[in-house]
């Protein structure tokens, strides 16, 4: 394990300062979260739903053993889930990259 040098140690307590003071500067506030969590919300039940009112509309228009309702509301679900995961991690790279990038 490499010990770090009083000049590495400092550096790391400049750039924390530093994004510390950038992020009370940043414009996005307790409203701006809670767009967020919202936005991923729904990024998440408009596809459940739609799998959801397909599945009800296949089941009444061509009836059959299984049903088609639960099983396109979990695919919807899982769609769902995948695409806010994509956007997450595609918003978590950017962040990465600005903090790399100010280093």
């Amino acid at each position: 394990m490499s010990e770090k040098t009083p000049k590495d140690f400092s550096d790391d307590i400049g750039a924390k300062a530093q994004r510390k003071m950038r992020a009370r500067k940043s414009k996005h506030n307790v409203w701006f979260g809670l767009g967020m969590m919202g936005l991923i919300g729904w990024s998440i039940v408009i596809p459940t739903l739609l799998g959801a009112g397909l599945g009800w509309w296949i089941d009444h228009r061509f009836p059959t053993k299984h049903t088609w309702t639960l099983s396109l509301l979990i695919a919807g679900l899982i769609l769902g889930c995948w695409n806010a995961w994509q956007w997450i991690s595609k918003e978590d790279k950017e962040i990465n990259s600005k903090q790399e990038n100010e280093r």
